[in-house]
């Protein structure tokens, strides 16, 4: 069946404290999309947010980001009171999220919950459901905080090498603090877990993202460093990247360790099948980032400062997607198949079935023949308008060169009476695509003020827009619900 859906991160939603949640707005969200035809919401990544406050930097890829948990939920269970929670100014903006309140603030609410908390046979049973990734997380922050937010390569050497007596000890030592921070999961996944359910009640199926890279300072790195390319005293040797193009002639250094794709084969990638497992249950859809590379991938010499100098080494390619629908046969996934794309990248997408992702935002830059035209790709694919990385439509209306413009208004036959916009959603929607999936933002006919993310850049506009309270109006939702009929992405036609 023909479907689509609208990319909204949950801290983008409307709320009371600074960030969007796993709240009423989140709930409010999924009567929204059913009530507009679309069986699809994708998100961002769920784990804690990282450098940047990107949640692509995650310290861990399998817990969930204390942010999102919604506090008026804790109010009602008893958790917290809403003098607890008086006396907080959670952001200068309704329309912005300020991470450094968040950082000031969550953690010491939730410590308050924690000390309210007397359903310890519950957090038992949680504890050990997930005991395969829990006791190194709740450990790992517990020991960040010991350390004043030190990395883990930085600390004693005893814990930075995992010697036995040392993490027995602090586990000993801060048992108090692992306990809170197993606490912390609870209520994420609590949560998690009955949005997720309400979304499925209604037939939405949430799509989530799994980062490519960890970072360096990640639990995944102090509890595997075997899987990773460094030396004896755990420095990287190499570092990921991208190339020089037309956007930079420095390539991009984005610093991750490399992966030893050596050894992760000699147990079938074990790591990276617990990985997408967990994803598999957080989410109804994966969105593999960074596809290409599992073809190739650029490798930078640790210390450089910038990525011309690094090359390309061969990635586990069909090796590892083989093993992966091996092991995870009903896992359904997306390849983000973006970026420098050379044929043997597409050979390994058109290989694996995987649907690639298809940017009309990118299809009108010259007159040259682009992929990403709809005439040239088929159903096998998810049709976007644009994704977090993109300009918004609108502001790529506004910025492009007049040539551009006129190509696309000439392609999709825009006018000024439908607007610019919803001509680029009507063309997403009509393509041959099986799924098309259209940012909020462009629903919302917003400028560059609602970007999601610039890539390459630190700046406090990145990972912060936050919609309107009452963004998703009935009109809104009936003009999309109509759409989607007319172009036959649902069956929901009442």
């Amino acid at each position: 069946m023909r479907k689509s859906g609208i990319l909204m991160h949950l801290t983008s939603l409307p709320g009371p404290h600074g960030i969007g949640s796993m709240g009423k707005a989140a709930f409010e969200f999924v009567d929204f999309l059913r009530g507009a035809g679309q069986h699809c919401w994708q998100i961002l990544p769920l784990s804690p947010t990282g450098y940047g406050d990107s949640p692509y930097q995650s310290c861990s890829t399998f817990a969930g980001n204390h942010y999102l948990i919604d506090l008026e939920k804790l109010v009602n269970d008893g958790l917290l009171t809403e003098q607890d929670l008086d006396g907080i100014s959670w952001s200068d903006s309704e329309n912005r999220v300020d991470y450094g309140i968040q950082y000031n603030h969550r953690l010491n609410l939730l410590r308050t919950a924690f000390g309210r908390f007397t359903q310890q046979d519950k957090l038992d049973a949680f504890c050990t459901a997930n005991g395969d990734w829990l006791p190194d997380f709740a450990l790992f922050m517990a020991l960040k905080d010991k350390f004043q937010g030190k990395p883990w390569y930085q600390w004693e050497k005893g814990l930075k090498f995992r010697e036995p007596e040392a993490i027995w000890q602090a586990r000993h030592e801060l048992k108090e603090q692992i306990r809170f921070y197993s606490f912390v999961q609870y209520l994420f996944f609590g949560q998690w877990n009955a949005l997720h359910s309400y979304a499925k009640e209604n037939s939405v199926k949430i799509i989530g993202d799994v980062p490519f890279y960890v970072p360096y300072d990640s639990v995944e790195l102090w509890t595997a460093p075997e899987l990773f390319q460094l030396n004896a005293d755990l420095e990287p040797t190499a570092v990921a990247g991208c190339p020089p193009d037309a956007f930079s002639d420095d390539g991009q250094l984005w610093g991750n360790p490399l992966y030893r794709w050596d050894v992760m084969a000699k147990d079938s990638y074990g790591w990276w099948i617990r990985r997408l497992a967990a994803a598999g249950k957080l989410y109804d859809v994966i969105r593999l980032d960074h596809f290409r590379g599992f073809e190739s991938y650029w490798s930078v010499p640790y210390g450089d400062e910038v990525a011309k100098n690094g090359k390309w080494i061969k990635g586990p390619d069909m090796d590892f997607i083989q093993a992966l629908k091996a092991q995870l046969p009903k896992l359904e996934l997306i390849a983000e198949d973006l970026g420098l794309l050379t044929q043997a990248v597409l050979d390994l997408r058109d290989q694996s079935g995987f649907p690639g992702m298809k940017i009309l935002g990118f299809a009108f830059d010259s007159r040259e023949p682009s992929d990403y035209l709809p005439y040239k790709f088929g159903s096998n694919a998810v049709c976007y308008t644009g994704t977090h990385d993109n300009m918004t439509t609108r502001q790529w209306f506004e910025t492009a060169s007049d040539e551009a413009v006129e190509y696309a208004k000439e392609y999709m036959a825009l006018t000024e009476e439908e607007g610019l916009v919803w001509g680029v959603i009507r063309t997403a929607m009509s393509s041959v695509a099986d799924l098309c999936v259209v940012p909020m933002q462009d629903y919302l006919n917003l400028g560059g003020e609602a970007r999601m993310n610039f890539p390459g850049t630190l700046t406090t506009a990145n990972w912060t827009w936050r919609a309107d309270a009452g963004f998703a109006s009935k009109a809104l939702q009936e003009r999309i619900r109509k759409m989607t009929v007319l172009y036959g992405r649902t069956e929901n036609k009442q």
